[in-house]
C-alpha cells in the first residue's frame, strides 16, 4: 500500500532535522514558515510518530525517533537523486550537498588537496567543511552535521564504521639551539628529554595520547604551556620555550613567529596514530560520501595491515 507521505516532505524533514529550526530550515528551503511547519505535521501524522519536541524558548530538538529516521532517509534521498540525475541522461554526475568533518590540526596537511581534487572530479557537489576537536566531530557525525569525517581514531567509541588511510608515528620538535638539534641521526628517546619543559597540544583525547607516551616512558612532564593550535605549539618551540611531541610534520620547519624548529626522530617504540574516515556505523553511506572517500584513499595511499 502507498505511504501517505510525499518526497517533498522528507526532503524539508532532512533541513529541519539538520538544523533544528523551523525558521532557519525555511529560509534554506525558501518557502513560508507555515508550510514548513504544516509540511512536518503531516508527516508526522502520517508516520504516526513524533519527530520533534517543540519547546518554546529552545526551539525544536529531535526526538530518538526523528534522529533515526534522519539518518535513515538519507541514502532514500540520494537513490531519489540519482533517478532524476538518470533519467536526464547524466546518471555519471553527482550532485547535491556533502557534509565533511575534519580534526583541526589535520585540515591544513591534506585537505586543501583532497577538496580541490574531488570538486575537479565532482563539480556538482556542493561540499562544507566542519573542523573541529575530535570529541566534536563524533557528536556531529551522529546527529547528521556531517556525513563523513578525516580525523584522526583517538577515542573513536561505538557506533562508527572507519577506513584507516594513514599511521603517523609521534616525533619531537626542539629549538635549533637545544642539544639534540645537531644529532647526523636526528633521533632522541622522550627519557632524554625528562625535566625539560614541553609545549603541549591540549586537545581531547589527543591529550590523552600523549600522556599515555609519558607514561609508557617513565617519564614525568614538565609543561610549561598548552595551545589548542598545532601552529602555536610550533611557534612556541621555535622560540625557545620548550620541546613537543606532535604527529604530523610538515614540509617547512619555519613557522608563523619566525623561528625554526628541527624534527627528531623517536627511538621508542610509541604507538601511531591512526588517521581514519569515519561515518556513522549501520547508516548506508551515499554516493557523494563514497566519492569522497576514493578520493582520500588515492591521495593518501590506502594503508593495508
Amino acid at each position: 500500500m502507498a505511504k501517505p507521505f510525499t518526497l517533498t516532505q522528507l526532503r524539508y524533514f532532512a533541513v529541519v532535522a539538520e538544523l533544528e529550526n523551523m525558521t532557519a530550515a525555511a529560509q534554506r528551503l525558501m518557502v513560508t514558515q507555515s508550510a514548513l511547519s504544516a509540511a512536518m505535521a503531516q508527516l508526522e501524522s502520517s508516520l504516526a510518530t513524533q519527530l520533534f519536541v517543540r519547546h518554546k524558548s529552545r526551539g525544536l530538538r529531535l526526538t530518538q525517533s526523528g534522529r533515526q529516521f534522519a539518518q535513515d532517509i538519507k541514502s532514500f534521498l540520494e537513490q531519489a537523486d540519482s533517478l532524476y540525475e538518470s533519467a536526464r541522461g547524466l546518471s555519471t554526475t553527482l550532485v547535491g550537498e556533502l557534509k565533511v568533518g575534519v580534526f583541526a590540526p589535520l585540515a591544513p596537511f591534506r585537505l586543501p588537496a583532497i577538496l580541490q581534487t574531488f570538486e575537479t572530479r565532482h563539480p556538482g557537489v556542493e561540499v562544507s567543511i566542519l573542523e573541529a576537536d575530535l570529541a566534536t566531530l563524533q557528536d556531529a557525525l551522529m546527529d547528521g552535521r556531517c556525513d563523513v569525517a578525516l580525523t584522526y581514531g583517538l577515542g573513536l567509541g561505538k557506533g562508527f564504521a572507519y577506513k584507516v588511510v594513514e599511521r603517523v608515528p609521534p616525533h619531537i620538535l626542539v629549538h635549533e639551539s637545544h642539544p639534540a638539534a645537531g644529532r647526523p641521526e636526528r633521533e632522541i628517546s622522550l627519557k632524554e628529554l625528562d625535566g625539560e619543559p614541553s609545549v603541549v597540544l591540549d586537545l581531547p583525547h589527543s591529550r590523552e595520547y600523549y600522556e599515555q607516551l609519558y607514561a609508557t616512558a617513565g617519564v614525568v612532564q614538565n609543561v610549561r604551556h598548552r595551545f589548542a593550535g598545532y601552529e602555536t605549539v610550533r611557534s612556541f618551540v621555535a622560540k625557545g620555550h620548550g620541546y613537543a611531541i606532535l604527529n604530523q610534520r610538515l614540509h617547512s620547519d619555519v613557522t608563523y613567529s619566525g623561528g625554526k624548529v628541527v624534527p627528531l626522530a623517536l627511538t621508542d617504540a610509541f604507538p601511531p596514530i591512526e588517521v581514519m574516515l569515519v561515518r556513522p556505523e549501520g547508516v548506508q553511506a551515499t554516493k557523494r560520501v563514497l566519492a569522497f572517500e576514493e578520493t582520500c584513499l588515492t591521495l593518501y595511499g590506502a594503508v593495508r595491515d
